[in-house]
């Protein structure tokens, strides 16, 4: 299990990210797909039309369709595929950039900058091969797309108000508040979390925050508020958790892989859980694993602690497991429902 607390001194970054993406590959088992795709690269430039997929492009039809032929998904995938879970040493948690491509142009496309120039699956993989920051770059882009994060730190300020009222309300027990992010993602709603307690006049030593992801990439990124494939995101993202490091808040909190789904051992409770962005969305989305995240978190709840959820930009719920249905599954589970500002919540009765 991946688990990290925050710091934002280069040498923690680097020496942890070496753990999930060692700085050494061994290239050999590459060279026979090296090869195909040159000789594809090499069929392609000679008979292919104009124009070829690059980065920016926008894909049509047609641009889609000139890219399965010269590079069909069905032989470019599989590679890109074995390179992927043979640069981490823990198994990625979604399916990369070629999970739901249509082509390799719309791959191509949406590269980002430091690879704008790998224009054919063969360049790209060539420079994965051979240079480990571009591959490192490669991985966070395809395991941490923008689509999965919004431009707000504060994607649920909705939600964020109703928490302000719930600890204005609360009674003061003692003991350190304990509160979770599950399905934490990039951690922005855990920093923000912590942003909430501080502003509420809560010392760090009086709070405790867990963020949780299946994703060690994701552990990592928020961890060391570092994202190698976005400089933009990451300028951002450190000025949202500066107060957070400022107050030395960061020694409450800590980010670790888990999964919701699968759930083990004996947990301390918690006073608050948020699970944003997931019930519903493209990993959790049938009604017995939703029900099933559900009744695992409203375990790990202490009495009269509460549970928000929300989601506000995937499709998800929306179309397969609707609002109410999200809220009687909380319901079932033990939990009386509350205003959440956002999405759905309950309280442990």
């Amino acid at each position: 299990m991946i688990r990290f607390t925050p710091s934002l001194a280069p040498g923690d970054a680097e020496c942890r990210l070496e753990e999930l993406i060692p700085s050494r590959l061994d290239v050999a088992p590459f060279q026979a797909d090296l090869e195909r795709l040159r000789r594809m690269s090499a069929a392609c430039a000679a008979f292919c039309p104009p124009p070829w997929p690059a980065p920016g492009l926008c894909p049509t039809p047609e641009t889609h369709y000139q890219s399965e032929l010269w590079f069909p998904l069905a032989e470019v995938r599989p590679v890109f595929n074995r390179f992927q879970r043979a640069a981490l040493t823990c198994p990625a948690a979604t399916a990369g950039a070629f999970g739901d491509a249509a082509s390799w142009a719309g791959v191509a496309a949406a590269l980002p900058p430091a690879l704008s120039a790998c224009t054919t699956p063969a360049r790209l993989l060539h420079r994965l091969l051979a240079d480990g920051e571009a591959r490192r770059c490669y991985l966070f882009w395809s395991g941490m797309p923008k689509r999965f994060y919004g431009g707000a730190m504060d994607r649920y300020p909705h939600q964020t108000e109703s928490i302000r009222l719930w600890l204005e309300q609360r009674t003061a027990t003692g003991q350190p508040l304990r509160c979770l992010d599950a399905a934490c993602g990039d951690g922005a709603a855990t920093y923000g979390l912590a942003r909430l307690l501080l502003a509420h006049g809560i010392p760090p030593g009086n709070f405790q925050i867990e963020g949780w992801t299946i994703d060690p990439l994701e552990v990592w990124a928020a961890a060391h508020a570092t994202f190698p494939h976005d400089p933009a995101r990451q300028a951002a993202f450190r000025e949202w958790v500066a107060p957070v490091f400022a107050a030395g808040a960061e020694r409450a909190i800590s980010f670790r892989q888990a999964d919701l789904l699968a759930m083990s051992g004996e947990q301390r409770p918690f006073g608050l859980i948020l699970c944003n962005g997931l019930l519903g969305g493209p990993i959790i989305n049938k009604r017995g694993d939703v029900r099933r995240v559900v009744e695992n978190l409203v375990a790990l709840l202490g009495p009269s602690g509460i549970l928000l959820a929300a989601d506000s930009f995937h499709g998800g719920w929306k179309q397969q497991c609707p609002h109410h249905e999200v809220q009687a599954l909380l319901t079932s589970a033990g939990l009386a429902p509350i205003v959440a500002g956002a999405g759905v919540g309950g309280v442990k009765r």
